[in-house]
C-alpha cells in the first residue's frame, strides 16, 4: 500500500510538473498580411517567427486575431498578455514592455507611375497628400514636414486605392506589406504603381508585454534569450528567408 501511495505521489508530482512548465499567455496581434493574417501559412511570417521563438521558452502562446485598437486596449489594461508585432513608440512604451526587435520592415513610399516627381527622403512630401493607416508608428515626425497632408485609412488597400483614384500623391507603408497588397488585390494593375526606395527609416517589430501583467518581465526576457539561440542556430534565418522569396 506504502509503494502504490509512493508512485502516485511520485505521478502527481510530474504532472504537477509538467502543468507548471508550459505557461499559457495570451497574445495578440492585428490582421496586416504577410505578418499576421488568420489564412496565411502558420498566421503569417511576423507570427511563425514569434511562436517558434517562444517554443525555445517554457512559455505556450495562444495567439489571437483583433482588430489594432482592441488589441492595443486589451494589452494596455492586461486582458491579455502581450502584442505579437508591435512597433516601438515612446508613448507605447508607457504601458508595454518591448522585447528586442525581432524583425525588421523597411519602409518605403508608393507613388503612381505617371508621377514624374523624385522622392528621395521625408523632406520631399512638403505640400503633398500622404495616405497613412491610423494609430502607426512610422518612426518620421510627419506632422512636422510642411504643407503634408496626412490622408488615414484602417486599411493599407484603401491607401493603395486612393493613390489609383488620384485621392492622394502617394502611400507610405513596409516593404512587404506593399509587395502583398499590390500583388494579391490589384495584381492586373502593377504598371500603375511605382516603389520609391527614399530614404526612410527602418522598423523593427517587437513581442510587447502590458506592464500590468504579472511576470511580464520574465516572459519578455525567456522571449529575448530564446530569440538569441534561434538567430545563432539559423532556424530564424530560414523562416524570414521562406518569406521573403515571396514578399521581400
Amino acid at each position: 500500500m506504502l509503494r502504490k501511495t509512493l508512485f502516485l505521489l511520485l505521478g502527481l508530482s510530474l504532472f504537477s510538473a509538467a502543468v507548471n512548465a508550459e505557461k499559457p499567455i495570451q497574445l495578440l496581434a492585428n490582421t496586416s498580411p504577410p505578418y499576421a493574417d488568420a489564412k496565411l501559412e502558420q498566421q503569417g511570417l511576423a507570427l511563425e517567427l514569434v511562436k517558434h521563438v517562444f517554443s525555445r521558452t517554457d512559455y505556450s502562446p495562444q495567439v489571437k486575431i483583433e482588430s489594432w485598437s482592441r488589441a492595443l486596449e486589451g494589452v494596455q489594461i492586461g486582458v491579455y498578455d502581450a502584442l505579437a508585432a508591435a512597433w516601438y513608440s515612446d508613448e507605447r512604451a508607457k504601458d508595454l514592455l518591448f522585447s528586442e526587435p525581432y524583425l525588421s520592415s523597411k519602409i518605403v513610399l508608393v507613388k503612381s507611375s505617371s508621377d514624374p516627381t523624385e522622392y528621395r527622403s521625408a523632406a520631399d512630401l512638403a505640400g503633398k497628400r500622404l495616405g497613412v493607416r491610423t494609430d502607426y508608428a512610422y518612426g518620421l515626425d510627419l506632422e512636422a514636414i510642411p504643407g503634408l497632408r496626412l490622408v488615414q485609412e484602417n486599411h493599407l488597400i484603401q491607401n493603395l486605392l486612393n493613390l489609383q483614384a488620384g485621392k492622394v500623391d502617394l502611400v507610405i507603408g513596409d516593404l512587404r506589406t506593399m509587395n502583398y497588397q499590390l500583388r494579391e488585390y490589384l495584381g492586373g494593375s502593377l504598371g500603375k504603381f511605382r516603389v520609391v526606395d527614399a530614404d526612410l527609416p527602418t522598423r523593427q517589430r517587437h513581442v510587447a508585454a502590458g506592464r500590468a501583467v504579472k511576470g511580464h518581465e520574465d516572459m519578455i526576457a525567456a522571449f529575448n534569450k530564446a530569440l538569441a539561440e534561434a538567430k545563432q542556430d539559423g532556424s530564424y534565418q530560414a523562416i524570414i528567408k521562406k518569406w521573403d522569396r515571396q514578399y521581400g
